[in-house]
């Protein structure tokens, strides 16, 4: 069938709206007409050529839609489901059969290669599922696995970075931090994936939750979203500035959104004794943090690597989506919506920090 979608044609280069080619749904694959889907700061980075993908590629990972057509094994979804695309696992492997298919053991081939598509232009090969989908296109073939059926009542364009950023950033918190009532945590980066960790913080009853950013506006969102302290970190000494706001105790939880290595450094220092670090970044591969370990050794801090706040996703985003609906999950604060053949605005505004969450609409 003809499609509409976004095209990455090279490295760093614009998205172009092209009419493309899908062919039908594999076994375990479902049609998804695609209602809305989130711009992360993945897509930008895959753009941008930190990933194994060859051109031209459809991205997109946070898409949200109405499913029109079921492969012969689908079982989990029927046509005229509501869902949300979450990354794509195989189900078979070690990580997957003990319900962590946020590690699963071939994450990068099946989420970061865009070798497995069903697109063309022509004759032209046209590489797709992106994060098990490509959600930058009218229509997606979407594994089985991927997909977490909603609620028909929920608006689609409202749920569909749940897929992604914002379950990352709540996940960090609630799944890998999990942290004591009454505690503090910090959050460095206040984008979308850090304003979801600063609103879990406040959901897991932390009385002390910091967000730490270079911009007075992205910072002064976090304090609506709950923040109780915010840092400057371009214009004050972040280790220094979490000591005093701890009293010298350090803090118990620090989630880092940026995997900028003289941060994680920083981040390091500032831990309370027995404190946690957990780093959601997305950075080049091949990109290393170094870490005092004389000294810092007898603190006995954590320091965790997170993929997609380690959720199950079809169990974390229904509560997601609860906990919006009750009001303390608020991250509609954050969404602003683009028609899809803006796209390219969207990018935009995304990278200069005017909009936290664009959201494209079909």
């Amino acid at each position: 069938m003809k499609v509409t979608a976004a095209v990455v044609r090279e490295t760093g280069a614009p998205l172009t709206i092209e009419e493309l080619d899908l062919g039908e749904p594999r076994p375990d694959e479902v049609r998804v007409r695609m209602v809305a889907s989130g711009i992360c700061h993945t897509d930008a980075t895959a753009r941008g050529g930190a990933y194994p993908i060859e051109w031209p590629a459809v991205l997109g990972h946070e898409g949200a839609g109405i499913v029109e057509e079921i492969g012969s094994a689908v079982k989990s979804v029927a046509v005229g489901d509501h869902v949300v695309m979450a990354p794509a696992s195989c189900g078979r492997c070690t990580s997957c059969r003990r319900g962590e298919a946020a590690y699963c053991v071939h994450y990068i081939e099946l989420n970061l290669s865009g070798r497995h598509g069903s697109l063309s232009s022509g004759d032209e090969a046209v590489s797709s599922h992106f994060f098990g989908q490509s959600s930058f296109s009218s229509h997606a073939n979407v594994l089985e696995r991927c997909v977490v059926k909603v609620d028909p009542d929920v608006p689609l364009e409202m749920v569909a970075p749940l897929g992604c950023g914002l379950q990352t950033g709540a996940g960090a918190v609630l799944n890998d931090c999990r942290p004591e009532a009454a505690s503090s945590l910090a959050v460095i980066g206040t984008g979308a994936v850090g304003s979801a960790a600063i609103m879990a913080a406040r959901i897991a009853g932390c009385t002390t939750v910091i967000a730490v950013d270079l911009h007075d506006s992205r910072l002064e969102t976090a304090s609506e979203l709950g923040a109780t302290h915010t840092v400057n970190s371009g214009t004050t000494d972040m280790v220094e500035e979490l000591d005093r706001i701890t009293d010298g105790d350090g803090v118990d939880y620090i989630v880092d959104t940026t995997s900028a290595p003289p941060v994680l450094n920083q981040a390091a220092r500032a831990l309370a004794v027995r404190g946690k670090l957990v780093a959601v970044g997305n950075t080049t591969f091949g990109t290393e943090a170094p870490f005092e370990i004389g000294e810092s050794q007898v603190k006995g801090w954590t320091f965790t690597m997170s993929v997609q706040g380690s959720s199950v996703y079809q169990l974390f985003i229904p509560k997601l989506i609860e906990l919006w609906k009750q009001g303390r999950f608020p991250y509609d604060k954050l969404i602003k919506t683009y028609p899809f053949e803006d796209i390219n605005q969207a990018f935009e505004d995304s990278a200069k920090g005017s909009t936290i969450k664009p959201i494209v609409v079909f």
